[in-house]
């Protein structure tokens, strides 16, 4: 019975992380290019009493044996990198990437991180930043007196000046590609920085042979939490860890009929 009792409470554990997990996707289910993440389990280590195919005579095995497990624990909560919903905006500066890639942005540490929301602004230098007023690499200038500006789906940033038909190139945007995207490391802020589980990643331009893809602009990446679906995680979690708080209470009273056995 001891072991039913770390057992159960190893499942409240982990059903615990499963529901900060849910309640973190749930909190983001409106934040532009946001992932989500699915909580993954392992099972502990096993007890053995009886190995399978052990002997049993000189003849025969056994076939299944008894071996007794200690529970389980998280072992990740991989990202779903999935494609979000887009949605129109307003701002010229907005932009989705319709397909695999991710936007580089320049940290004020001089480190580059990589992020899915494509909502930029101009700051007072007429730099292409995010929100957080991290620029993006390479590094784009708008001047002020700008009246138009488009972005392509190759990536190419241009605008039109007071007076003038011919459009001018700002400069063009470019992706980055990961080989394994789970293994990102997120910071926050709507960033991600590469692990030696991602990977290097590959440098291009949007739509280009790298497998990358384009950029529509006028458009904001929604996350891709499915609230749904969360919901339903969410149900079935909580059961998991009400079933496992019975087995506790039931070894708890199995406990005490053993206590209460006078000899």
């Amino acid at each position: 019975m001891i072991r039913a009792l770390y057992s159960a409470a190893s499942g409240m554990n982990a059903q615990q992380t499963n529901l900060d997990n849910i309640a973190n996707n749930l909190a983001n289910s409106n934040t532009n290019g946001f992932k989500s993440r699915r909580a993954q389990f392992q099972d502990l280590l096993y007890q053995s009493y009886v190995q399978p195919g052990t002997a049993a005579s000189s003849q025969t095995t056994v076939p299944a044996g008894l071996m007794l497990g200690l529970g389980t624990r998280t072992a990740s909560n991989e990202v779903i990198f999935s494609q979000g919903s887009f949605q129109q905006t307003d701002n010229p500066l907005d932009m989705v990437i319709q397909g695999n890639g991710f936007f580089q942005i320049r940290l004020p540490t001089g480190q580059l991180a990589y992020s899915r929301d494509g909502s930029f602004q101009l700051d007072q230098n007429g730099a292409l930043v995010t929100a957080d007023d991290n620029p993006i690499e390479p590094p784009i200038t708008i001047p002020s007196q700008a009246q138009q500006i488009m972005i392509a789906q190759d990536g190419t940033v241009s605008y039109t000046q007071p007076g003038q038909t011919t459009a001018q190139v700002a400069g063009q945007i470019q992706l980055a590609l990961f080989p394994n995207p789970a293994g990102l490391s997120g910071i926050g802020h709507n960033l991600f920085t590469p692990t030696y589980a991602s990977g290097q990643p590959t440098i291009g331009v949007p739509g280009g042979q790298e497998g990358l893809g384009t950029l529509q602009q006028g458009y904001v990446e929604e996350s891709n939490v499915s609230v749904v679906q969360e919901f339903v995680n969410m149900i079935i979690s909580q059961r998991a860890y009400e079933a496992n708080s019975k087995v506790v209470k039931a070894a708890d009273q199995m406990y005490q009929q053993v206590n209460n056995i006078t000899p």
